[in-house]
């Protein structure tokens, strides 16, 4: 092992993993502005250990003043979606980006591995504003479904458990698992567009029910106790019934109600 400042050495890698995380759930987010359903369900990140980083070294016989460039996952992010479908999607969103460069793709859904491994994975070079100027880091990006993601993670543990020497048992098992969760994907696929009807349904409600309730606390603010309480009253009644048409009704009464009172208070002054 050398001397080097690992805490120096992982800098660029940390600032890299925190600056993607971000980038990316802005994107989710815009993509929600903007169509209704975002392909990305959540992303999460992280610099590989330490101890990862010497093991992978050996592993692979990378000398150790090679790190940069011989091992690519360093920084690792992964991108999980609801659908198998929205993978491909994703990665060309990530394809079309100015701020990151795709060096290569490795497509581990269409030709999984004997393990029962699925994931896409995309190493890029992407650019770093350090105190001493531009640093290129290369990271890898997994973008994978959640059922993927699961049996990914246990693999993973298990791994490190048997230094990835597994026992037969387990690892017939954990290929039975990987290819249960592939069928669990087709399935969530299958019905993938009344999945997306009830998950907007659901956002579509949830918005009438926040609205109605930030409206009826507009009207403390005009001093409209009683009617609040009262508004509040039936609030409470048809949220329990689940009636979204007359949850709607309450909306348009309270907001009614509220921008009377505006005027009123606009005329006041005047």
């Amino acid at each position: 092992m050398d001397n080097r400042d690992w805490g120096m050495f992982l800098l660029p890698y940390e600032q890299a993993v925190e600056e993607l995380k971000v980038k990316f759930k802005t994107m989710r987010m815009e993509l929600k502005k903007r169509e209704e359903y975002a392909p990305i369900e959540f992303v999460t990140g992280r610099v590989k250990k330490i101890s990862s980083i010497l093991e992978k070294a050996k592993r692979l016989n990378i000398p150790m003043d090679q790190l940069e460039t011989g091992i690519e996952d360093i920084a690792g992010i992964r991108i999980m979606c609801q659908f198998v479908e929205d993978i491909r999607r994703v990665a060309e969103y990530i394809r079309k980006r100015k701020d990151l460069k795709v060096l290569y793709e490795k497509d581990y859904i269409t030709n999984y591995k004997e393990s029962g491994y699925r994931s896409f994975h995309m190493i890029v070079e992407y650019p770093v504003q350090t105190a001493l100027g531009q640093k290129i880091v290369l990271a890898e990006i997994q973008v994978r479904t959640l059922a993927m993601n699961f049996w990914a993670t246990i693999e993973h543990s298990l791994s490190y458990k048997y230094r990835e020497s597994l026992p037969d048992n387990i690892r017939k098992r954990l290929k039975t698992a990987g290819e249960a969760a592939s069928v669990l994907d087709s399935e969530m696929s299958s019905i993938r567009e009344e999945i997306l009807e009830a998950q907007k349904q659901f956002e579509e409600d949830s918005n009438v029910m926040t609205q109605v309730l930030s409206w009826i606390h507009h009207l403390y603010f005009y001093h409209l106790v009683n009617e609040a309480i009262a508004f509040q009253d039936r609030f409470n009644e048809i949220w329990q019934s689940h009636n979204m048409d007359d949850m709607k009704v309450l909306l348009a009464e309270v907001k009614q109600l509220v921008v009377a009172a505006k005027k009123g208070e606009n005329t006041d002054e005047i």
